[in-house]
């Protein structure tokens, strides 16, 4: 685990960590958007799709215990349910949103941040 001298986790490690585990629960569509040439929000989006709630929920508690075991952190916040179809899990330099394949066609995430370049795409 590598963390700068304030303390704070590297977001390039945390944003493969939660392709891993992503990968991990079979989620789909994963892709992650360097947001940094664009946006002041943060570092990088993560976004993948579940299949199921079930499969949703399971992506977000995967990420969500695993990046505290490996890199001791938590999530800044948590925004939406895996019956809302959309999950945003903040962890300040990374944001990871897990859709239900519906509410990812609706929102259309990529497009609207089509500036930012593509790190990793996993089908």
């Amino acid at each position: 685990m590598r963390r700068s001298a304030l303390g704070v986790v590297d977001s390039v490690e945390l944003a493969h960590l939660a392709l891993d585990i992503i990968a991990e629960k079979m989620g789909v569509n994963t892709v992650m958007l360097d947001i940094r040439p664009v946006s002041l929000l943060g570092d990088f989006f993560v976004v993948s799709s579940g299949e199921t709630e079930r499969q949703i929920q399971a992506i977000v508690e995967g990420i969500r215990l695993q990046v505290k075991k490996d890199l001791q952190t938590l999530p800044l916040r948590i925004e939406g349910t895996a019956s809302s179809g959309w999950v945003l899990m903040d962890y300040g330099g990374v944001i990871v949103h897990i859709f239900s394949p519906a509410m990812r066609d609706y929102y259309q995430l990529e497009a609207l941040w089509s500036d930012a370049p593509v790190v990793v795409k996993m089908q």
